[in-house]
């Protein structure tokens, strides 16, 4: 499973950072963190201990459905909804979509945290 390298930095930093590479001032390294977070307490609401229990069972168990995943963790459909949606949004969830099911797959159950 892949590492996700998260940082965090103030968002004046995160937008002079994206502004200059935008301008092609900076090129960010591969080692750099590509997900940013302002705080530590807005990261530990995304990567909560549930929700990496979340992905652990996700990367383990690899579900075919969202109900599928709901039957497995004992959580309603909504909130499990809701919630892959926003680690969609961060890049740590992808949800695949065919005719009948949404498909949910990790993309890490390890982070590494670099505080700028």
């Amino acid at each position: 499973m892949t590492r996700i390298i998260v940082g965090i930095q103030s968002q004046k930093n995160i937008r002079e950072r994206v502004l200059a590479i935008a301008k092609g001032e900076y090129k960010p390294k591969k080692s750099e963190p590509k997900i940013w977070f302002t705080s530590m307490k807005s990261l530990a609401e995304v990567l909560s201990d549930k929700n990496r229990e979340l992905l652990h069972i996700i990367a383990d168990t690899h579900p075919k459905s969202l109900k599928d995943l709901a039957e497995s963790t004992g959580r309603k459909s909504s909130n499990l909804s809701r919630t892959l949606k926003t680690l969609e949004s961060y890049g740590f969830v992808e949800l695949q979509r065919n005719k009948k099911n949404i498909i949910p797959i990790a993309k890490a159950t390890e982070f590494q945290i670099i505080a700028a």
